[in-house]
């Protein structure tokens, strides 16, 4: 069955297509389709896996068209990034109101 395994780094996308047996778990199509060997900096006892934007264990058996996902840790946490624009967009208003 054909299956792809993606991985993304802020300025480059893996997308690798290939052939795997039925009944594959997604550990062995991570193992399988080499990614590891491209990106070394991959660990699979520390970043979280997914199909198709779906957490998912590596033990997963596969379907036929999934798309094994590998997710790279957050930089930054988007509840605090947000709380931040937040912020900055009340220091605009803000100043646009004492020179008005």
């Amino acid at each position: 069955m054909i299956i792809e395994v993606a991985y993304a780094l802020e300025k480059k996308q893996t997308l690798l297509s290939f052939d795997i047996d039925e009944g594959s778990t997604l550990r062995q199509a991570i193992e399988l389709s080499g990614i590891l060997d491209i990106y070394p900096q991959i660990d699979l006892s520390k970043d979280k896996t997914g199909i198709f934007g779906k957490i998912a264990k590596l033990d997963t058996v596969l379907r036929e068209k999934d798309r094994v996902e590998i997710y790279r840790p957050l930089v930054a946490d988007p509840k605090q990034v947000r709380k931040e624009r937040a912020a900055q967009g009340k220091i605009m208003r803000s100043s646009k109101k004492e020179k008005a």
